[in-house]
C-alpha cells in the first residue's frame, strides 16, 4: 500500500539552535493569524528570519483581503505562554533544531513548533504508530497491548494520540519502554479527561507529551486530522487495529500512506463493524500482521539508512530571491482569475497566469494570510470562495 520512507527522511538532524529573541519571534509567527505550517515554511523562506516576517505580515495581509488588519501574535502573549510552559515543565522545540522528530521533520506541513512535555531525547528515536477504535473489543485492546508491549521491548517507541480504546491500549502497555502522547489540542489540555492519570504516568515513566496548538487550545472537530498527521509524521510505520470504514484511524492510514510510511492492519471478523476499516485497508495493500515481529522485520531495514534530511529550515540560509518587481495589481486579478476551488498545482498557475516565480510566491502569501487560500499537499492551492 505504501512506499517505505527514504533514506533522506531518517537521517539524524545535525541541528539548528536558535537564540530566545529567534525561538521568540518563531513562536509569534506560528501563532498569528493564517499562519500554518506551510505559509510559515514559505514566509521563512522568502523573508529569511522571523522576525523580518512579522515585519512584512500587515502589508502583506491587508493586500490579501482587501485593508483588513491582521492579529499578529504579541509579545506579551507568546513570552507568557513559554512561561507557563515552563512551569508545566514543558518547551518548545522549532524544525530543524537537534530534539525535532527527524521523521516528523520531513514530512510537506511538518509543524514549525513542537510544544513538548516531557522527555524529549524520546523524540529522535525509531517511532511505531498505533491508531484505531475508541470502542474497542476486549480482544483488540488485549491484542494491541500484546502488540505494542512487544515492538516497545524491540527498542521502538509507540506513538498515538491518547483516545479512549487502542490509543489508551497501546500507551498503556509501552510506558516502560517509550511512548508519545500527539494532542489535538493544547499540550496542556488532556482529552479526554479520564485519561489525565495516563498522561501524567507517560511524562513520568520518561515519555512525552506533544502538540502543535497554543496552551488551553481545546481541540475542535478540524483539529483532529491535523493531530493524526502528526502521529503518521512521527513514525516509520503506522498500525491499525480495529477501526471502522469512516474513521479518523483510516485518515491516520490515508496520511502514513501518503508520507511514504510503511501501514499494517490487524484482521477481524467480517460481521464486526469495527474491524471493515482494518480489512479495507489489507484489500488496498496494507501489510496484514498477527505479531510483533511482522511489524518490526519490515521496520528494521528503515533504521538503518542513513542520508541527509531533505527538511531542514535555518534562518538566513534559504531566502528566495526578491523578484524583478513587487506584484501590481494586473498580477493579482490574473491569479485570482486563475484560482478557483478545485485544487491547482503551483507550477501550472506560473505557467497559466505567466506570473514569475518569485512574484507568484508574495502574492500566494498575501491571499493566504488574508484567509482566501487553501494549502492542499503536492504543492496544490485553492480559493476559499
Amino acid at each position: 500500500m505504501s512506499n517505505s520512507p527514504s533514506a533522506d527522511q531518517l537521517a539524524p538532524s545535525p541541528g539548528i539552535t536558535l537564540s530566545d529573541d529567534q525561538r521568540l519571534a518563531w513562536l509569534r509567527l506560528v501563532r498569528s493569524e493564517n499562519v500554518g505550517p506551510q505559509t510559515f515554511r514559505d514566509l521563512i523562506n522568502h523573508f529569511g528570519t522571523a522576525a523580518t516576517a512579522l515585519e512584512a505580515l500587515p502589508d502583506l495581509a491587508a493586500k490579501g483581503r482587501s485593508g483588513k488588519k491582521i492579529q499578529i501574535a504579541t509579545i506579551s502573549d507568546t513570552e507568557r505562554e513559554l512561561a507557563e510552559l515552563d512551569q508545566l515543565g514543558g518547551k518548545i522545540i522549532c524544525v530543524g533544531e537537534r530534539d525535532y522528530p527527524t521523521a516528523l521533520r520531513a514530512i510537506e506541513a511538518a509543524p514549525p513548533v513542537l510544544s513538548v512535555i516531557g522527555n524529549t531525547e524520546i523524540l529522535s528515536k525509531s517511532v511505531v504508530a498505533f491508531v484505531g477504535s475508541r470502542n474497542a473489543s476486549l480482544s483488540g485492546i488485549k491484542l494491541t497491548r500484546q502488540l505494542a508491549s512487544q515492538t516497545g521491548q524491540a527498542d521502538y517507541v509507540i506513538a498515538s494520540g491518547l483516545a479512549r480504546g487502542i490509543d489508551a491500549a497501546a500507551h498503556e502497555a509501552s510506558l516502560q519502554t517509550g511512548t508519545i502522547a500527539v494532542f489535538a489540542g493544547g499540550v496542556d489540555h488532556i482529552y479526554p479527561h479520564q485519561n489525565t492519570h495516563l498522561a501524567h504516568d507517560i511524562v513520568a515513566n520518561g515519555g512525552a507529551l506533544v502538540s502543535e496548538m497554543p496552551l488551553k487550545w481545546q481541540p475542535r472537530a478540524q483539529d483532529f486530522p491535523r493531530r493524526n498527521r502528526i502521529v503518521a509524521g512521527l513514525s516509520l510505520g503506522l498500525v491499525v487495529v480495529e477501526a471502522a470504514r469512516r474513521s479518523g484511524s483510516l485518515i491516520s492510514a490515508r496520511l502514513a500512506n501518503e508520507m511514504g510510511r510503511l501501514v499494517f492492519a490487524v484482521p477481524g471478523s467480517p460481521l464486526d463493524p469495527r474491524s471493515e476499516g482494518a480489512n479495507h485497508l489489507i484489500k488496498q495493500g496494507a501489510q496484514l500482521i498477527t505479531s510483533a515481529q511482522d511489524i518490526t522485520n519490515a521496520i528494521a531495514p528503515l533504521t538503518q539508512q542513513n542520508s541527509q534530511a531533505t527538511y531542514s529550515l535555518n534562518e538566513d540560509e534559504s531566502v528566495r530571491p526578491l523578484p524583478s518587481a513587487p506584484p501590481d495589481e494586473s498580477d493579482r486579478q490574473r491569479l485570482l482569475s486563475a484560482l478557483g476551488p478545485t485544487p491547482t498545482d503551483v507550477d501550472e498557475l506560473i505557467r497559466f497566469a505567466k506570473i514569475e516565480p518569485a512574484k507568484m510566491q508574495l502574492l500566494l502569501l498575501e491571499l493566504s494570510l488574508g484567509g482566501q487560500l487553501e494549502r492542499h499537499p503536492g504543492n496544490r492551492v485553492s480559493l476559499l470562495l
